[in-house]
Parts: structure tokens; C-alpha cells; sequence
């Protein structure tokens, strides 16, 4: 019955059995490492991500979000399907995309994916933001849309994941604190920067899917300090000065 209303509360001795005391390393982000892991019965691969001690979740606001995120189910969004609440040791348990993330494919040097392909992946991601925006009782909106968080399955089917960032709002508020705003260099909208650009919405996250979109038709990153031309090293001012 739980697992049917929402994700799976387990202690933190469970989660260290899940990941074989945290064996598989998959990843590290800024808000913690993400282990490999699985669920018994039904041997089912999951991916579980310990947030860091200086998380912003704690307390009733983590329990709040996380049975939220929880209740979610659609094929563009990654599905959570237990968390630990324990203090100093709250986890996210979601599932496994055996494909990884985005930007190690729209990023290689040999193009894995066709424009239909590409386009069908766009349109996915499309999908799950506005699922999130919406499609739910409150709000979603997630503030850090990149290619490193979106997620594929064994089939390449985009999920939106990482929901580090994200925040919940009522349908009503066109805008939120100025304390939410934060994002990922490159992909942030300019509302979140300065109110001088306009109010902080959802509008805000649609910016961040558009600079996605232009990373995925021109396979490299919006910003590149490497770059070969120094005019060429933010890739959209490239781009619209080329226009």
C-alpha cells in the first residue's frame, strides 16, 4: 500500500545493504554521490543518491518534496521510489537508467544520435517539463534543466531527473523568492540573474530547456572556455551574431 500512495521510507541500514555499502559509484554531483544498487525481491536496479550533509532538504520540508516527487509518474520524469530521512544521511533512492545522462552523447566526438532521433529525445524532455509545470497539484519547477539531468533508459527514452534544485509552487505565484534563484552557468534563464530581465517563473526553466535544445542541434556546450576563438567560447552569442 505504501509503495502504491508514494515512494518507500528505509533506514539507512537498508540503504547500505541496497548499495553493498555504497560499492558502485556512479557519480558525484554538488549534491551529493549517487551509488548503483538493488532492490530485493526482484532484483530491480535503482540508483541511490546520498545528499551531502549541507543539503538544503531537512526535516518536514524533505518529507514534503520527496512524497511529492513521489507521487509522479511519467515516462519523461525519472521515478523516486524510496528515500532515507535520517539526519546527516538522507538519501533519494530512484530508478536506474542504464544509458546514463544526455551530454555524453549529444557531446561526442562521433554523432551516436540522428536529427529524428534527436528530435524525438526533444520532444520527450518537452514532455516531462510540462508534466512538471502542469501536470501536478502544485508546481515543479526545476531550475537546473541541462543535459547532465536528463537521464535515458535502455530504450533512450528521456527522463528529467535531479531534482536538487527543484522547488514547489502553488499555480497562483508568478514568481518566487528571490532566495530560489540559483542554476547552472550556461543554461540559467536571465530572470534568474537580475529581476531587470522579468519575473521568476516557469518561463525560467522553458529559457534553460532552450539552451539544451541548442546544444543538442550544435553537439557542443553553450559554455566553453576551451574553445579554439575566444569570440566562439559562449556558444549562443556565436550563434546569434553568425545569424
Amino acid at each position: 500500500m505504501q509503495q502504491m500512495l508514494g515512494p518507500t521510507r528505509y533506514a539507512y541500514t537498508d540503504i547500505t545493504a541496497v548499495t553493498s555499502h555504497f560499492r558502485d559509484k556512479l557519480g558525484q554531483g554538488g549534491y551529493g554521490s549517487v551509488f548503483k544498487g538493488v532492490l530485493s525481491p526482484g532484483n530491480v536496479h535503482v540508483a541511490v543518491k546520498m545528499l551531502d550533509g549541507n543539503s538544503n532538504c531537512n526535516g518536514e520540508d524533505f518529507i514534503s518534496e520527496v512524497s511529492t516527487i513521489g507521487r509522479i509518474h511519467h515516462v519523461n520524469v525519472v521515478r523516486l521510489v524510496g528515500f532515507c530521512p535520517e539526519e546527516m544521511r538522507q538519501a533519494l533512492v530512484y530508478e536506474y537508467m542504464p544509458q546514463g545522462s544526455l551530454d555524453k552523447y549529444i557531446f561526442s566526438a562521433e554523432k551516436n544520435f540522428s536529427w529524428d532521433k534527436l528530435n524525438e529525445i526533444a520532444l520527450g524532455i518537452a514532455r516531462g517539463i510540462d508534466y512538471l509545470h502542469q501536470g501536478c497539484d502544485m508546481q515543479i519547477l526545476h531550475f537546473d534543466i541541462k543535459p547532465h539531468n536528463i537521464l535515458l533508459d535502455n530504450n533512450f527514452v528521456p527522463k528529467v531527473a535531479d531534482f536538487g534544485l527543484a522547488k514547489l509552487y502553488p499555480r497562483d505565484n508568478s514568481f518566487v523568492p528571490s532566495n530560489a534563484l540559483r542554476g547552472t552557468v550556461g543554461y540559467i534563464a536571465p530572470e534568474m540573474i537580475s529581476r531587470s530581465f522579468g519575473v521568476v517563473s516557469s518561463n525560467s526553466d522553458v529559457d534553460s530547456f532552450g539552451m539544451l535544445l541548442l546544444e543538442m542541434a550544435g553537439g557542443r556546450r553553450n559554455a566553453d572556455p576551451n574553445a579554439a576563438n575566444s569570440s566562439q567560447a559562449y556558444y549562443p552569442a556565436w550563434v546569434y551574431g553568425d545569424a
